[in-house]
């Protein structure tokens, strides 16, 4: 598959998942696709359980922001940014891709947290 298509679809994919359209969000992925969650140590199996996992969760995002989407050929990384009940997860897709579909990925979700003050002089502070 050529890159273009590829990043139209993570486009699509992404907008599909800030506006919570479940059916256009599942669209990029495979019919048995895994989607690993490394930090849980949950693995979900099959496009159907993926969308019906996301489908269930309690909240719906208040933000939802995608910072940079990066990759060649059939692996592409998307970080992101997530809120939910006033709290911002920072978050890195991995995919993998298969015949247009994604047939693998891997999400880690990180809290953010305080800059310590001993390394303030070597920084500088971004949104």
């Amino acid at each position: 598959m050529q890159e273009e298509p590829i990043r139209e679809a993570l486009n699509a994919h992404w907008q599909a998942s800030a506006a919570g359209d479940l059916d256009a969000e599942h669209d990029i992925y495979a019919d048995d696709a895994i989607c690993d969650y490394p930090q849980s140590g949950e693995r979900i199996i099959g496009r159907m359980n993926l969308q019906a996992l996301r489908g269930h969760h309690p909240d719906k995002p208040s933000g939802f922001e995608v910072r940079r989407i990066q990759g060649e050929g059939n692996l592409w990384v998307t970080e992101y940014a997530i809120t939910y009940t006033g709290r911002t997860a920072y978050t890195v897709s991995i995919m993998e891709f298969s015949n247009g579909k994604v047939v693998h990925e891997t999400q880690y979700f990180s809290d953010p947290f305080e800059a310590p003050g001993w390394r303030s002089r070597w920084v500088q502070k971004i949104a």
